[in-house]
């Protein structure tokens, strides 16, 4: 087998067993990643595989809530973390977050916890950075509750692709497009 069918199997069997634990099966999944069932059925076989496009693996990375370059370059166990919700974690965001906490309350919050840190992703983590100023928002509200929203607002978006992959698409669209709007007016008038 050449390193190209090589790639193409790796990706392939990382695929399936994403697609086992989210507890989907072949039908489930072409739905959900709007693939057709023949496509699906060559993916999640054990059998020899074909090189996939790149449209396919987008596709598949979307449904699983995945990027294209996570799915393409994270290994398994790194994968599995992030579709249930627990980032993987950045080492050198990591590092940046130690290095640059200076609010005590930070510094020791990444003490206690350590294993939620680690699940931060870079964005969060420059999001919490920059919360630290002194007299800002997370020295007047602390440092649990930012990170709270922030894991709060992981699990949403998680959940709401997960939702977006199914039958129910046209409910959540239409939930979000009057949250949005409210939320669009309420802004406008403050402006005012």
């Amino acid at each position: 087998m050449g390193t190209g069918e090589s790639a193409a199997g790796d990706l392939a069997h990382k695929i399936t067993k994403l697609v086992e634990e989210k507890g989907w099966n072949q039908e489930d999944f072409a739905r959900i990643s709007n693939l057709n069932r023949h496509t699906i059925r060559q993916i999640l076989s054990g059998g020899p595989k074909r090189k996939l496009r790149n449209a396919t693996v987008s596709q598949c990375a979307e449904a699983l809530g995945l990027t294209v370059n996570e799915l393409r370059t994270l290994p398994l166990d790194r994968l599995l973390l992030r579709i249930h919700g627990k980032a993987p974690a950045d080492d050198e965001a990591l590092k940046k977050l130690y290095d640059r906490a200076t609010l005590p309350e930070l510094t020791n919050w990444l003490e206690r916890n350590q294993e939620r840190a680690a699940q931060l992703r870079p964005d969060e983590i420059d999001e919490l950075l920059e919360m630290q100023a002194p007299s800002g928002p997370m020295e007047r509200l602390g440092v649990e509750h930012f990170v709270e929203l922030i894991e709060r607002r992981r699990k949403l978006l998680a959940q709401v692709r997960m939702i977006a992959g199914t039958e129910y698409l046209n409910c959540l669209e239409t939930v979000v497009g009057l949250f949005f709007e409210k939320l669009s007016r309420g802004a406008k008038s403050s402006r005012s």
